[in-house]
């Protein structure tokens, strides 16, 4: 069974966790139709308009 030949540093093995400590943040931008907040590259569930067009059907 393999053992590790020298002990990993402090250092070492912060750099390599520091990914798993990320938050995720949501990219988030403003409807130019109505001015809700929306998702980047989807439709807005406000008004159902991505790029301009009405693409979902508004209640």
């Amino acid at each position: 069974m393999a053992v590790p030949k020298k002990r990993t540093s402090r250092m070492r093995r912060d750099q390599r966790r520091a990914h798993d400590f990320l938050e995720a943040t949501a990219a988030v931008e403003s409807c130019p139709e109505c001015g809700e907040n929306k998702l980047r590259h989807s439709a807005c569930d406000h008004c159902g308009t991505y790029r301009g067009r009405q693409i979902l059907p508004v209640d």
